[in-house]
């Protein structure tokens, strides 16, 4: 028999504290009330020397020591928010200018200076999609979801399918990594798809949006780059590819449940939803696709929500439109040789 793990024992009223709670059933006093004091000050430090993520991270590690009901949430969420366009100025402050010599050059020097933050970015990027491939997790996860695939469409689409899924999902971490949210490499649950685990969760809609559209804007990146593989080679399994990326990310525009459109209208008003009803309206009546008319039905029932804010977020609106605009077009492109899937 294995004993049960003790509790804890309030520091204030001397009551024992089952794991897990985070509020003495007692006294009411906050478990970690000591721990917290300590990260406020912490916090308050790096306030004043402007260390903008670092004081970021400490709230987010000081609000999995709150209670949902605690009224300090409210200040600390709203003390994030605040972070967040504290640190997206810092990144932008970092974006030096083209060095005069460049400038000199004209179309030819913006070009070598565009050039290298693009290099800059893939490197970055490809250094991320490489690390969530380090976890034993996601590479066995991987590698079972490929064995079913591979059955039933040949080893060519199913690692063209898996890619496409792991891009996706890593588009959420990276998301999750830029808010200093802690989270869990992809993992893939076989003929079902794939999931990130949150450790931290976003403090506000906008983040919620944030996080939720980093994965089907990647997902667009990878069906995109899939599709340019096919016009420089002429592969119609590249073209294939290339369509059901369109397909997935599109699906995943649902917003419903715990899908990544219901994420993004989290920042969408009552308006703005219904604007994107109407759009993905006329998207359908142009290419004919399915999927668009189910997502624009989802999307107009969403309009009714009273929770919607008032003002909708206008990079989210964008995203949205942009995301919806171009996985409509990938879900029309032309597949030769269909039937040819590398079986």
């Amino acid at each position: 028999m294995i004993p049960p793990k003790p509790g804890l024992e309030c520091s204030n009223c001397g009551a024992e504290i089952a794991p897990g709670i985070l509020t003495c059933p007692a006294c009411k006093r906050l478990v970690h009330a000591e721990r917290l004091g300590e990260l406020s000050r912490q916090a308050n430090e790096l306030r004043q020397t402007e260390q903008w993520n670092q004081e970021r991270d400490l709230w987010r590690s000081a609000l999995e020591l709150l209670p949902g009901h605690a009224p300090q949430r409210v200040k600390i969420n709203a003390r994030i928010a605040e972070l967040a366009e504290h640190c997206g100025n810092e990144v932008a402050h970092k974006t030096s200018p083209a060095p005069k010599w460049l400038a000199s050059l004209g179309v030819v020097g913006f070009t070598l200076w565009k050039f290298k933050f693009l290099l800059g970015f893939m490197l970055t990027k490809g250094k991320l999609l490489l690390l969530g491939l380090t976890k034993s997790s996601t590479v066995f996860s991987m590698f079972l979801s490929m064995g079913v695939y591979w059955s039933i469409w040949g080893w060519q689409f199913a690692l063209g399918f898996i890619v496409m899924m792991y891009v996706h999902e890593m588009g959420h971490v990276s998301a999750l990594r830029h808010l200093g949210i802690k989270a869990s490499a992809p993992m893939f649950v076989p003929g079902l798809g794939a999931f990130v685990r949150l450790e931290q969760y976003p403090t506000s809609a906008r983040e919620e949006a944030r996080v939720g559209l980093a994965g089907p804007l990647w997902g667009l990146g990878a069906a995109l780059a899939s599709y340019g593989v096919f016009l420089a080679t002429d592969m119609g399994i590249f073209a294939a590819i290339a369509q059901v990326g369109g397909l997935l990310n599109l699906f995943n525009l649902l917003p419903f449940w715990q899908l990544d459109g219901a994420r993004g209208i989290r920042a969408m008003s009552r308006k703005g939803r219904g604007l994107l009803a109407l759009e993905l309206i006329l998207a359908w009546t142009i290419t004919g696709e399915a999927m668009l008319l189910l997502v624009a039905l989802v999307m107009g029932f969403r309009t009714i929500d009273p929770s919607a804010p008032e003002t909708s977020d206008r990079r989210t609106f964008v995203e949205f439109s942009l995301l919806l605009i171009v996985l409509a077009l990938l879900c029309s492109v032309h597949v030769p040789g269909l039937a040819d899937t590398g079986r």
